[in-house]
């Protein structure tokens, strides 16, 4: 009987795991701020509070690549306070180049810090499996990578949103409302990501689960890169 429930759970964790791979393969080309959202943002002129903060939430919950990176944060914490540690840093991170990246018109190719962002999955997904120490002999603390790795990810968010918001008037309370939004949204998402952790380190093989996981983000990892650096080449022409 225990044999079958085993087998029953291990099946239902490779169709998820199925399934957000092939969710993150499509995603992967339709990422970004797009449609009525952009139409809306280039069009906006004064304080829209609400509605970007809405936009901001959206962003986050449907933002495969950053919630793909916190998933491999998430994946060996066990304890609350180091859970909110980490997504802590990470926030602050995200929450800091975002709003000088707007405010200031830091401009970077939103495609190459897709790319990157690709690549911290990678990280990681390396990272979680004992592997950065042994390929470079040397480990950032984990702390200060998540942190650094949050600067990327708001820098990729800033530059994403220079192309679509045109106006300067109530432009500073848009955008901090945009990012409070995007924490909403993260803390939604990070919820959802914690129970799927809790539920997988209650099965028995959950070491080879963990092992197979971070593999598959190493993947999804790559997949993002490559993706957004053939995009840069292809907006280049």
């Amino acid at each position: 009987m225990n044999n079958l429930i085993n087998q029953g759970k291990t099946k239902i964790f490779f169709c998820l795991f199925f399934f957000i791979s092939i969710l993150f393969s499509e995603f992967s080309f339709a990422h970004g701020v797009s449609g009525k959202d952009a139409d809306f943002l280039q069009q906006v002129d004064g304080q829209a509070l609400i509605i970007f903060a809405y936009l901001g939430a959206k962003h986050m919950v449907t933002g495969y690549d950053h919630l793909l990176y916190l998933f491999g944060v998430l994946f060996f914490l066990n304890r609350l306070k180091d859970v909110a540690l980490f997504v802590s840093l990470f926030a602050l991170g995200h929450s800091i180049t975002l709003l000088w990246g707007v405010l200031s018109q830091t401009y970077i190719n939103a495609y190459l810090i897709d790319s990157i962002i690709g690549l911290s999955i990678v990280y990681k997904a390396i990272e979680n499996l004992g592997g950065i120490r042994k390929i470079f002999c040397y480990q950032l603390s984990p702390r200060v990578a998540v942190f650094c790795f949050g600067l990327i990810h708001g820098l990729g968010l800033a530059s994403k949103l220079q192309d679509l918001v045109t106006s300067k008037n109530g432009l500073v309370a848009n955008i901090i409302s945009f990012n409070a939004g995007v924490e909403i949204g993260q803390i939604f998402a990070l919820s959802l990501a914690y129970l799927f952790i809790g539920w997988l380190k209650n099965l028995d093989n959950y070491p080879n689960y963990a092992r197979r996981s971070n593999l598959t983000m190493i993947f999804l990892g790559f997949l993002i890169t490559i993706n957004q650096i053939s995009l840069y080449f292809l907006s280049a022409q």
